[in-house]
């Protein structure tokens, strides 16, 4: 993106953004209650959800494949966008569900807000770029506001075995989605975010059902009729609607706007999540989630290829 253009912030591109930024954050609802209405394991549910976006990302590498601006993959592109969305989008949602079994929705939002801290990280490792001033701000004011809410929760919720183990998925998760927007940053400049994203989760999609398969010992998707139906809603409201919502917020009001109007997403998660699934709201909660979002957004805050606007489809 060229960081010279100026954008407004008209009320479309903001009710749209708005509206992408809460769908996205239904998705731990959506998991959490088929695990509690269901016997759905996490490897099943997330081929459930791959399988009804699949018709969606397939037209829109179509579409985007047929424009007159259409930029060609190269062999050694095509294995990056690839291995991109397998390795990072496949394993982090993989994660994600296998998490959302042990611990709650609004704690999930909140690690997972990680992940632009873990991208910098990674720039900075292994590709050499420094870490400016107001990064480390950010990257403290993150961490910080994680703790605090981590360890609220851990006071409350101190009886469950498996929090920490669900906490390392997570984590995990925010790990392999860095790599993810690391990733699609290297190549997103030269061909496009809407081909990127939509080749990357059809390679994404394969390696969730070659794993279905295997797991399952080759059987075919024949899931129960509730089953079916969490995964149309993740498919269609939590994955596909939102992240054309917010490409389109990219394109009508810039990414820094984007990423303002985003940090509404761990705030809508904590508020859905104590409104359907009953989990409690907490002081700790509210200030941690308040420091983590101040700290995302001044991680994303005047880059030239922002996070938020690479990230657009988890």
């Amino acid at each position: 993106m060229n960081s010279s253009i100026k954008y407004t912030l008209s009320l479309g591109g903001f009710l749209v953004t708005l509206a992408g930024a809460v769908l996205f954050s239904t998705k731990a609802i959506f998991v959490k209650l088929a695990f509690g209405y269901t016997r759905v394991d996490a490897v099943t549910l997330l081929a459930a959800r791959m399988v009804f976006a699949l018709p969606f990302y397939l037209v829109a590498a179509f579409v985007v494949s047929r424009r007159k601006d259409n930029v060609r993959f190269s062999p050694k592109e095509w294995l990056y966008v690839s291995a991109t969305g397998i390795l990072g989008y496949y394993l982090s949602s993989l994660f994600d569900f296998i998490e959302l079994q042990y611990i709650s929705a609004g704690l999930e939002r909140l690690i997972l807000f990680l992940y632009p801290s873990f991208a910098v990280f990674i720039n900075t490792f292994f590709f050499r770029q420094r870490i400016s001033g107001i990064q480390k701000l950010a990257l403290f004011l993150t961490y910080l506001g994680i703790g605090v809410a981590y360890f609220g929760e851990l006071s409350i919720d101190s009886g469950n075995p498996s929090f920490y183990f669900g906490s390392l998925m997570v984590l995990l998760c925010a790990v392999t989605y860095s790599v993810y927007i690391v990733g699609s940053g290297r190549i997103i400049a030269r061909v496009g975010a809407n081909k990127f994203t939509a080749y990357a989760m059809l390679a994404a999609t394969v390696g969730v059902l070659l794993h279905f398969g295997i797991v399952n010992a080759g059987q075919h998707l024949v899931f129960s009729r509730d089953i079916w139906g969490y995964g149309v809603l993740l498919a269609v409201f939590a994955t596909v609607l939102p992240s054309f919502m917010l490409s389109q917020g990219l394109k009508s009001i810039g990414s820094n706007n984007v990423a303002v109007i985003s940090g509404i997403g761990p705030v809508s998660t904590i508020l859905q999540a104590h409104f359907v699934l009953g989990e409690k709201i907490f002081f700790e909660q509210i200030l941690g989630t308040i420091i983590v979002i101040a700290g995302v957004l001044l991680i994303g805050w005047k880059r030239n290829i922002p996070v938020v606007e690479r990230a657009v489809v988890q």
